[in-house]
């Protein structure tokens, strides 16, 4: 897997002295938990998880770790799987798992430097997003990428004791347009 880099933030593989900081994202309740299911597997299946994950086009496993470029701590992870097995699209996720990376544009900047990536290395003619209804900063992240709102599934997701409604949204290789470098 290559690195991709912008101008704030760098994306890498995920490397095992990863795996920890990775993890206790992914077992925090309040990282994860407001908009996604919370389930806390073993450290150990964990970081197998990570390890086996990259090469599975359906596997939800981090692809790359998002860093800021001028230092510090990891900010996040995003991902990208194959959520159909006959529509030949590819969907992104992304957690920014450090509080304090937040706000900054570090998410946005890695969606637009994966998406990109998958664009330019991939056949695929979309990329998609699957975004909870009441998450409205990550629908304004793939709406300031160019990414269209398709669709709206009712009930398509349960967690904390209730289902939630998702929206879809996707962005075609003619439609994609590479987000402009900050200057």
């Amino acid at each position: 897997m290559s690195l991709l880099s912008g101008p704030r933030v760098r994306l890498r593989p995920p490397q095992p002295t990863d795996y920890p900081v990775i993890y206790s994202w992914f077992a925090d309740p309040d990282v994860v938990a407001p908009f996604d299911r919370f389930y806390a597997e073993t450290y150990d299946g964990f970081a197998r998880s990570m390890a086996e994950g990259a090469p599975d086009a359906v596997s939800l496993a981090p692809r790359y770790v998002v860093e800021p470029v001028q230092g510090g701590p990891p900010a996040g992870v995003v991902g990208h799987f194959t959520p159909h097995p006959v529509l030949e699209s590819v969907e992104v996720w992304y957690i920014m798992g450090d509080r304090a990376a937040r706000g900054h544009g570090f998410g946005r900047e890695a969606v637009g430097l994966l998406t990109d990536h998958l664009f330019r290395t991939t056949s695929v003619e979309r990329v998609g997003a699957t975004v909870d209804v009441d998450n409205v900063p990550s629908s304004r992240l793939v709406e300031g990428l160019g990414f269209r709102r398709e669709g709206t599934l009712h009930q398509a997701f349960y967690h904390h004791g209730r289902w939630h409604d998702v929206h879809l949204y996707g962005v075609t290789r003619a439609e994609w347009s590479p987000p402009a470098v900050p200057g």
